[in-house]
């Protein structure tokens, strides 16, 4: 299972926030791509899902946003 959220906008810590509440209604083994403008957000959401047992798959730089790969 696959999924995507678009937290463009949304700012650090907010959307971290917002990112866990989704991860945590993941069923085990799905993945999520997290979409944002944040460079902050960026930063912190793979430290934050890698600190909450949650694999980073992949952090990628895109033109003004990033794109963030997290399995459950």
């Amino acid at each position: 299972m696959s999924e995507r959220l678009d937290l463009r906008g949304v700012k650090c810590p907010l959307n971290w926030a917002k990112a866990k509440v989704r991860l945590e209604a993941l069923p085990r083994g799905s993945e999520i791509e997290i979409i944002l403008d944040d460079p902050k957000g960026a930063r912190d959401i793979p430290r934050a899902a890698e600190a909450d047992g949650y694999a980073v798959i992949e952090v990628q730089r895109c033109r003004h946003d990033w794109r963030i790969m997290i399995q459950t």
